[in-house]
Parts: C-alpha cells; sequence; structure tokens
C-alpha cells in the first residue's frame, strides 16, 4: 500500500509541478461557474413566473437547479479530464523513466492503483472546488444534501472510468496529444452510444442504452443511489485497469 501511496503522490506533484493541474482547475471552474451562473438565473426567471401564476407552488431547488448543473459538469469531463490522463505513461515513455519504473520492484498492479488513485485525487480537487458554488446555495436557499451528495457520487463514478480509459489509451502510445485526442474520442463514442436506440433492434437497443456511461448518472443526478449503476461503473473501472495492466505486462515484456 505504501507504494501505491507513494507513486500516487508523485503523480499528484508532477501534475502540480507543472501547468496541467492549474489549467485543469480553473478551466473546469471556471466552465462550471459559467453553467451555474446560467442555471441559477433560469431557475430565478421560472420561479418568478410559477409566483406569478394562480396556484404556483415553489420550485426544488434539487431537481430544477443542481440536477442540469452536475449533468452539464458531466458534459465538461469530456474535454478535461484527457488532460489529467494523457500523459500518465506516454510522459514516462517519451522521457525514458518507463524503463526505470517497470524494472523497479514495484508490481504493475501497485504502478496502475498508484497512477489511478492520483489521477483521481486530482479529479476530487477539480470538484472539490465546484462545492463553493453548492455552498452558496444552502447560504442563501434551503436545498436537500442528499441528492447533492448522490450526484457528487455519480461524478465521481462517471470520472472513475473515464480515467481507467484514459490510462489505458496513455500506455499504448509516447505522444501526449495522440493519447488525449484518442481519449477524448473514446469518452465520445461511451457518451453517444445510447443515440443509436432507436434505430437499433430491442435487444441491441436495450445493449446500448447500458453500455452508455451516461444513463447511468441520471439516477444519481436525481438523488437516487441504484446499485446496479454502481455496479456498473465499478465494473467499467476494474475491467479498465486490467487492460491497463495487461498493457504496462507487455511494455514489460518487450523492455
Amino acid at each position: 500500500m505504501s507504494n501505491i501511496l507513494a507513486i500516487a503522490r508523485k503523480e499528484l506533484r508532477s501534475c502540480f509541478a507543472s501547468p496541467i493541474a492549474y489549467v485543469v482547475i480553473g478551466l473546469f471552474a471556471l466552465v462550471f461557474g459559467y453553467f451555474y451562473v446560467a442555471m441559477v438565473y433560469l431557475f430565478v426567471g421560472q420561479s418568478m413566473q410559477m409566483s406569478q401564476m394562480m396556484g404556483g407552488g415553489p420550485m426544488n431547488v434539487n431537481q430544477q437547479l443542481i440536477r442540469y448543473v452536475l449533468q452539464n459538469a458531466a458534459v465538461v469531463l469530456l474535454f478535461v479530464l484527457p488532460m489529467i490522463t494523457m500523459r500518465a505513461y506516454a510522459e514516462e515513455k517519451r522521457s525514458g523513466t518507463i524503463e526505470l519504473l517497470l524494472t523497479s520492484p514495484i508490481s504493475d498492479l501497485q504502478i496502475i492503483a498508484g497512477k489511478f488513485l492520483g489521477a483521481m485525487a486530482l479529479y476530487a480537487l477539480m470538484l472539490a472546488v465546484t462545492l463553493i458554488h453548492i455552498a452558496l446555495l444552502f447560504a442563501y436557499g434551503n436545498p436537500e444534501w442528499r441528492p447533492i451528495a448522490s450526484g457528487y457520487l455519480g461524478l465521481l463514478l462517471l470520472g472513475g472510468c473515464f480515467i481507467a480509459v484514459g490510462l489505458l489509451i496513455s500506455s499504448f502510445t509516447k505522444n501526449q496529444i495522440v493519447a488525449g485526442v484518442i481519449t477524448f474520442v473514446v469518452f465520445l463514442m461511451f457518451w453517444v452510444v445510447d443515440w443509436m436506440t432507436n434505430f437499433a433492434p430491442p435487444g441491441v437497443g436495450s445493449l446500448l442504452n447500458y453500455l452508455s456511461i451516461t444513463s447511468h448518472l441520471e439516477d444519481f443526478a436525481k438523488g437516487v443511489i441504484d446499485t446496479k449503476h454502481v455496479i456498473y461503473y465499478l465494473s467499467f473501472i476494474t475491467f479498465g485497469l486490467f487492460l491497463t495492466s495487461k498493457a504496462v505486462d507487455s511494455e514489460r515484456w518487450r523492455g
């Protein structure tokens, strides 16, 4: 466990030693803030319209505001997370340190787990920055904390899936730009895979809908934690890291 934590700390320090961490966190915070302000203005306008209507009741902050803010934040991850994972192995290969890493007395599992935890720690910091916006809602409103917690859990699991895929792709190349672009394309494929469900046969349509990485996020945003969604995300992460271990193992044998 100490080796895993050491690698995770190394990965996190290397991100902050370069502009990557600051650019990623700043970009995510900026775009998230834009969506947040836009949705607040929309929510306030709709609330005023509802209050002017006879029998119009108060709007639900969680369902009409926070839910859509978190869903929009998931879109931003398509563009931001490849910037985190593209350098994981590609930079090691480019600089020649991959040989030192693979010949060290550390197992492939420890290397992969350390890099994954390091990337997840940076991603968790990204999400933590957005809690400032949520805190403002608690200061001036009365939202429920459970749907917010489940929504952030969904984002964390979704990000874990993307990071697992990004690590796999980064292990195939020494070019960070190539790794970033391919990672984005793969992310996008899992994002839109359910768009063809209306044209596919019933059995295939159900499979495509299940494979869609975003369809499992909807319940989390609504405040519902369903075990089938948790199992899907955890299985996705495990399978992605398993494939990464095989890629790293083949690199060790080639070396």
